[in-house]
């Protein structure tokens, strides 16, 4: 028996990752991730080494079903190496891995919201050719061909995110023509993060079938129309069970350098998107509250309400790279509940 795996990796392109594939003919399934081959790839041609010395290698780190070639074939997510098996400098994953584990014991886990764009050629789907569309507003969770485009894509993609056993919890429709959301979690760092890059692989060979492309730039029509985000929601044991350790972690995002150390890690073109309008707080301001879509991070109402849950952090881009993001979250929040005793 032969079954095609599709290994998935991402890139060292800048500023803005992108991911590959290609498809290795493996002659039976492997029970576990850690049975899968290592392999190579002409690191060269990605960005991520020189043509002297262009060897790179691909280490398997997560599997699921793939759902687009169905049968026993499979996606595998991996980590790139250097040749003597130390990560590579563009290998995010192996940072985060340190962190999970330092704060293992707190509980960790997260909620991502990816927004994303559709484009048919050089414009958003719903676009006029040579104009603009309605303002935005209506488009917002909507319904019918007059508001909604690429319904087909986007169902499409959820399926096959479902059929690959991926915690994809939602998806809707956002503010501007072709622009839709799907929310990955809630999961354990490590996991919401390689089911996310796994989830982005989806979305983006899921539009191939339909002649479109998807785009995760922050701000990709100019003007009067919200960005694309990566909305991050986030909770320990601790802020799961009382309400200081939800101030504590609001707090420790603010302190010192820490707003400026998150935001300069949170996506390519972050002060484009992050204007203080549509939604946003500015880029070099830091602010909380509870119910309020205009600040940094917020506490949901329920959360106040409850005395316990978990917070959103609005800035990441829709193009942030999950395993910083989450790595960020983990040590600064984390760090200022264990020195605060509260975990």
């Amino acid at each position: 028996m032969t079954i095609k795996a599709e290994y998935i990796w991402i890139d060292g392109t800048a500023p803005t990752a992108k991911l590959r594939s290609k498809t290795k003919i493996l002659t039976g399934p492997a029970a576990d991730v850690s049975e899968l081959p290592i392999w190579g790839f002409d690191g060269s041609s990605t960005n991520q080494a020189e043509g002297h010395a262009s060897d790179c290698v691909l280490k398997p780190v997560y599997t699921c079903p793939d759902p687009i070639r169905g049968g026993g074939d499979v996606l595998v997510l991996c980590e790139v190496l250097n040749t003597d098996m130390t990560p590579h400098p563009s290998n995010t994953r192996a940072q985060l891995v340190e962190v999970a584990e330092k704060f293992a014991a707190q509980e960790p886990i997260f909620g991502i919201e990816q927004e994303y764009t559709f484009f048919d050629g050089d414009r958003p789907l719903g676009f006029p050719a040579g104009g603009f569309p309605a303002p935005q507003g209506g488009y917002y969770c909507g319904v019918g061909s007059d508001e909604i485009h690429g319904r087909d894509v986007v169902e499409a993609h959820l399926e096959h995110c479902l059929q690959a056993g991926l915690g994809i919890s939602g998806i809707n429709a956002e503010v501007m023509p072709g622009q839709w959301e799907f929310q990955v979690g809630p999961l354990a760092p490590l996991e919401v993060a390689d089911q996310l890059w796994i989830a982005r692989w989806l979305l983006y060979r899921t539009a191939e079938d339909f002649d479109v492309s998807a785009t995760l730039d922050p701000k990709p029509v100019k003007g009067d129309w919200n960005g694309a985000g990566a909305h991050t929601n986030f909770s320990t044991k601790a802020m799961r069970e009382g309400y200081d350790a939800i101030i504590t972690a609001c707090e420790s995002l603010g302190e010192g350098s820490k707003p400026l150390d998150h935001v300069k890690n949170y996506g390519a073109g972050i002060d484009d998107r992050l204007t203080g309008l549509h939604e946003t707080a500015p880029w070099n301001e830091y602010s909380y509250g509870v119910s309020d879509r205009g600040a940094s991070v917020r506490i949901p109402w329920q959360v106040e309400k409850d005395g316990k849950g978990y917070i959103e952090d609005r800035r990441p881009n829709a193009n942030v790279d999950p395993y910083v993001v989450t790595r960020l979250l983990v040590d600064t929040c984390c760090s200022a509940l264990e020195k605060a005793g509260q975990v």
